[in-house]
């Protein structure tokens, strides 16, 4: 067993995640509140 090193994993791929995570999220919200400003305006 090796010891673990704080600040030695590679997290490249973690990061990549959660850029996308937050792209998603972003994109996500801003349909959701186009939706709900169109459905405000037609009256649905």
């Amino acid at each position: 067993m090796t010891n673990h090193e704080h600040g030695s994993m590679d997290i490249k791929a973690h990061e990549k995640t959660f850029i996308g995570f937050v792209k998603f999220m972003t994109y996500s919200i801003i349909l959701i509140l186009i939706a709900v400003v169109f459905l405000a305006i037609v009256g649905g």
